[in-house]
């Protein structure tokens, strides 16, 4: 029994690596599971990714996140809130609301929408009003059970959820959909929620009041709009606020250094996304890890060197290429950021 076990541990270390063992172990004993399992802290820097990265992969539920961040190799998680809340019962739109992202993304990056993506644009946001009213009673009355179900599923698979980013922490959105965001967010194991920046310091002050009486820090995201003073109001607000700082959107922005940001705010980032984009100069573009302008693997070592506790989130924004998938290029760039933290 010890040389089929000693075999089967082998098998899987010497085939695919500790963090990608083959599907089929998971049916093997317990101790195969546990080193299965995938391990994305790296000299004690902890390399997670956001569930974003994998928009592209046609299936999005909960079950195939899960299958795509151990796939990843990664283990720990920014959680988009899509997955777990349709998992726990949310009823689903019917229309595209990836379209938001797009043609969002493009507005707020200043790209000219032609005039069927503003119309398109329009109508989905017209469509998001009404959807949003149903969601929001059935948030009043979801089953926190079944956030427990799912925070079961990412131990299981040897995966921490770091930070929970659901569409429940807006301007329109009520105190108790933002009680019940950061309350699902504790279940799964979150320290933090994650949103969009508001640029509007009465909601900053909103939730981080109540980040302080639910006991859950907020981290605000923030685009080409960040600067190196972009975060001091709301950190001035509340000590629940903190930076989701993103990297690339920063270097695209025009900031070539960031480490006096970083060094500054070490202890009020609660997670800082990775990305690699260019100057403007250099036309802003988002770019496979090692060919833009972003300092990634000084970014990574500056964390190791001074023992800085946040995740470094990688969030794949770039154009897969032919051929590949999202979790292939995750793992690409896990990769770079192994090499540079060995």
């Amino acid at each position: 029994m010890n040389n089929r076990r000693d075999f089967l541990i082998k098998s899987a270390l010497g085939a695919t690596g500790l963090a990608l063992a083959p599907a089929w172990l998971q049916g093997a004993p317990a101790i195969i599971q546990s080193l299965s399992k995938p391990n994305s802290k790296i000299n004690g820097v902890q390399i997670g990714c956001i569930t974003y990265s994998y928009r592209s992969m046609q299936d999005q539920s909960l079950e195939a996140n899960i299958r795509y961040i151990r796939e990843s190799g990664i283990s720990a998680v920014e959680m988009m809130g899509e997955p777990v809340e349709y998992f726990a019962g949310m009823p689903q739109p019917t229309f595209n609301r990836m379209r938001v992202f797009q043609l969002g993304g493009k507005e707020r990056r200043g790209e000219t929408l032609t005039d069927a993506e503003k119309a398109e644009l329009a109508d989905i946001r017209k469509q998001s009003e009404a959807y949003a009213k149903v969601v929001s009673e059935w948030r009043s009355k979801a089953d926190f059970k079944k956030f427990e179900q799912a925070a079961k599923m990412f131990k299981d698979a040897g995966i921490s959820v770091y930070a929970f980013k659901p569409n429940a922490f807006g301007a329109n959105n009520s105190d108790a959909e933002v009680a019940y965001g950061m309350k699902a967010a504790k279940i799964l194991g979150a320290s933090h929620v994650t949103l969009e920046h508001p640029s509007n310091d009465e909601q900053t002050l909103r939730l981080g009041k109540l980040g302080d009486a639910n006991k859950m820090k907020v981290g605000y995201h923030g685009h080409e709009q960040q600067t190196f003073t972009f975060w001091d109001t709301a950190l001035g607000q509340s000590d629940s606020n903190g930076l989701n700082f993103d990297t690339g959107h920063y270097v695209a922005a025009g900031h070539t250094d960031m480490m006096p940001l970083i060094e500054k705010w070490q202890d009020r980032i609660w997670s800082m996304h990775v990305k690699d984009r260019q100057t403007p100069a250099n036309g802003k573009g988002n770019l496979p890890w090692g060919t833009g302008d972003t300092p990634i693997a000084e970014i990574l070592q500056t964390m190791r060197k001074n023992k800085y506790k946040f995740p470094a989130t990688i969030e794949l924004e770039y154009q897969v290429p032919q051929g590949s998938d999202a979790v292939k290029e995750v793992q690409k760039c896990l990769e770079f950021c192994r090499k540079a933290l060995v």
